[in-house]
């Protein structure tokens, strides 16, 4: 569906991190009036002096949305009484290989403290199909005395972020929407109507839970579908790139992936590891495609150090004692979060291995990786460099100068042009 702007709201928004501020930004932009609430100081602090840690959020979006009287950021449960609507954007990770929904509960306790009749919740942490119906709304109505679908409005919508992407953002990327009854899903469609260009309702929270975990598992599986044909072209002599540009022209019955040093960030390595968790929960069975694919993409980190260690062998080099230098340590080109990201894995192993390994990151923090060196990338230090491992392909790296000054690379993403001097090979 598409809409028009809604009337402005009390919002609140628990998590202020690279789901929950551009979401807090584009509310104050239509007009709401807009809590941050974050238990993280540290943070609240930043974003109260307008520094924003979200690449999506520059400086200046946070200054301005200050500048308008309607958005304030706090750590204070207190600051959330008095919302209208309430979305929860906080992590769920995995512990142990279970769901840990310890973040969802807190938040869904505090808004349970100042849940008025009328108003609205909606979770958009990923998680298990159940979880909005069977954990969220028991939590609420203990805390509240309130029913959800009868007193309040309550319902399910998927985060959609995808950082960097300049094509698909917040307001352009369909939201899918749902509620626990009609009323609460006409309530959660008005809102988000009102940031997003188009709404896309289903019929239950369940569904919407599901269909993220779908959208995630989907790549998740072919990610390590291509993975693991890279490996094996490799062994058989073949260009798995050549390969996949062939198989692409196909305009029918196929769609791109490419293959990496793994995958990383919030959703790929934990969704699908939610849909299995549950499906084994509820119906005692193994989601053996969710299984295999965790299996593939966990440890391409060790083959990308296999295939360094190889190359290095044949220059009559070990590992230990070489100069490595990775390009890219974030999970994802042109971004600085390095969540559950390959490279680190992938550093790790190499300085395990006894390897001097230095880091190129533009976007990254200082000393966001233990005992990685970090530099600039600039002729010296390719020079100085055993190896180059190009990990995360950034816009912003010069990836001629690489092919200039490299003695040897190992290229994770073709980028490096292979007519130069320096001797690249592909993953």
């Amino acid at each position: 569906m598409t809409h028009s702007a809604v009337d402005s709201r009390r919002v609140v928004v628990v998590g202020q991190g690279y789901v929950g501020l551009p979401l807090a930004m584009r509310a104050v932009e239509v007009g709401h009036r807009v809590t941050g609430y974050d238990v993280d100081t540290n943070r609240t602090k930043l974003l109260n002096a307008s520094e924003s840690f979200v690449e999506d959020v520059p400086a200046a979006v946070l200054e301005a949305a200050h500048t308008s009287g309607r958005y304030q950021v706090s750590s204070e449960a207190r600051s959330c009484a008095g919302f209208d609507v309430a979305v929860i954007t906080v992590p769920t990770p995995l512990r142990d290989g279970n769901p840990d929904l310890s973040y969802v509960e807190s938040a869904a306790r505090t808004l349970g403290r100042f849940l008025r009749p009328g108003a609205t919740v909606v979770l958009e942490s990923t998680t298990y199909p159940g979880t909005t119906e069977e954990f969220v709304a028991p939590i609420l109505e203990e805390v509240s005395g309130l029913v959800a679908g009868v007193d309040f409005h309550l319902g399910y919508s998927a985060e959609r972020i995808d950082p960097g992407n300049r094509t698909w953002t917040f307001v352009t990327t369909p939201k899918v929407v749902s509620g626990v009854d009609e009323r609460s899903l006409a309530a959660i469609d008005a809102f988000y109507a009102g940031l997003v260009d188009r709404t896309v309702p289903v019929g239950s929270p369940r569904e919407a839970e599901l269909a993220k975990l779908l959208e995630n598992t989907f790549r998740h599986v072919n990610i390590a579908l291509v993975n693991e044909v890279a490996m094996f072209a490799h062994e058989l002599g073949i260009d798995i790139w050549s390969v996949i540009d062939a198989a692409a022209t196909k305009p029918f019955g196929y769609m791109r992936f490419t293959p990496g040093p793994g995958v990383g960030g919030h959703c790929l390595p934990i969704d699908p590891s939610y849909l299995s968790w549950r499906v084994k929960r509820s119906l005692g069975r193994s989601f053996r495609f969710v299984e295999l694919a965790n299996d593939i993409n966990e440890h391409m980190p060790d083959h990308v150090v296999h295939r360094l260690m190889v190359a290095l062998n044949r220059s009559h080099r070990s590992v230990n004692g070489a100069r490595v230098l990775l390009l890219g340590l974030s999970y994802k080109p042109n971004t600085g979060d390095a969540r559950e990201s390959p490279a680190v894995s992938v550093a790790q192993q190499l300085l395990t291995l006894g390897a001097e390994v230095r880091g190129a990151d533009p976007y990254l923090r200082e000393g966001h990786v233990d005992r990685v060196v970090r530099v600039d990338l600039t002729a010296e230090e390719l020079t100085a460099a055993d190896a180059v491992v190009v990990l995360t392909d950034h816009d912003a790296f010069d990836y001629d100068l690489v092919a200039q000054h490299a003695s040897y690379v190992l290229d994770c993403r073709r980028r490096v042009p292979r007519d130069a001097a320096a001797q690249v090979e592909l993953l």
